[in-house]
């Protein structure tokens, strides 16, 4: 596995394999790797002859300085891993400067209101860090196939309007969530939960799953209503938010329209650690 540890040298390395024809697959990160990962870099491997990571923490996606102290980070562990697996060809690990040459200040966005939806109402300015680290990213590597869970289902349709928006040349790709076993979504902050909260965490998919079951069946406010009660009811977790939203414009329904599909969104703070999650109801 190659590592690149600037932009210059990546970019060399890129332009070396398109003159070879070949085609690059590239799936970007904060780190702290996990299965979810790694079940992208196979996505990728399986569609491209070249896959490609990143491991960059953006501190301009961060509204809470303590979350960013606290991210994880282990370059050291993430690159053995990486190593293991044999699946990724090549790893850019930028420097700030690198994807921030003006300095450290986040582009500002119109997407097309997606950006002002659920996380963009509790983390203003967040979607402007993504943005600009993400397009940074994609004109540096110039990959033809892009891959981003569907955990973050919204950022992934931003990047998707992103690169619609400014006509890059990269098809991205929603990769379904990896779970746990007891179908918590795999997350690097799973790693800040204690065994007794990781277990208990489980009910956030469970809820949802729930969700599913009583979509078209109930109305959704009666649905809003028992997801809070089930929240309610749970010690050391606080429901954030809970929304059933138009998978298309990402706004939130207060009824349920026959030709349109439709995405539960939750997040609940479990002790200090906030996990997100979603599911499409069918």
């Amino acid at each position: 596995m190659e590592i690149f540890r600037d932009k210059k040298t990546l970019i060399d390395y890129v332009e070396r394999q398109k003159e070879m024809g070949k085609k690059i697959g590239f799936a970007p990160t904060m780190g702290a790797l996990h299965e979810g990962h790694l079940s992208l870099y196979k996505i990728a491997a399986a569609e491209n002859d070249l896959v490609i990571s990143s491991i960059f923490v953006n501190p301009t996606q961060f509204n809470n300085p303590d979350d960013l102290t606290k991210y994880p980070r282990d370059t050291e562990r993430d690159i053995a891993l990486l190593k293991n697996t044999g699946i990724v060809d090549a790893l850019y690990l930028p420097e700030v400067a690198d994807l921030y040459p003006d300095g450290l200040k986040s582009k500002s966005y119109d997407f097309d209101g997606l950006e002002n939806e659920m996380e963009g109402k509790f983390r203003p300015g967040h979607f402007d860090g993504v943005g600009t680290v993400v397009e940074e990213l994609l004109r540096q590597v110039k990959p033809n196939n892009a891959y981003f869970g569907e955990k973050d289902y919204q950022q992934l349709a931003i990047i998707e309007k992103l690169v619609d928006q400014l006509h890059l040349p990269v098809k991205i790709h929603g990769a379904p969530i990896y779970r746990e076993a007891n179908g918590l979504a795999m997350s690097s902050r799973n790693e800040r939960l204690t065994p007794v909260q990781r277990d208990a965490a489980k009910v956030i998919h469970d809820t949802l799953l729930k969700v599913n079951d009583w979509f078209r069946v109930i109305t959704v406010p009666e649905i809003n209503k028992r997801v809070k009660d089930i929240f309610d009811d749970q010690r050391g977790m606080t429901l954030e938010y809970f929304e059933i939203a138009d998978e298309k414009t990402l706004k939130q329904t207060d009824f349920f329209y026959k030709d349109k599909k439709y995405r539960a969104f939750i997040v609940v703070n479990v002790g200090t650690v906030r996990l997100i999650d979603n599911l499409h109801l069918d």
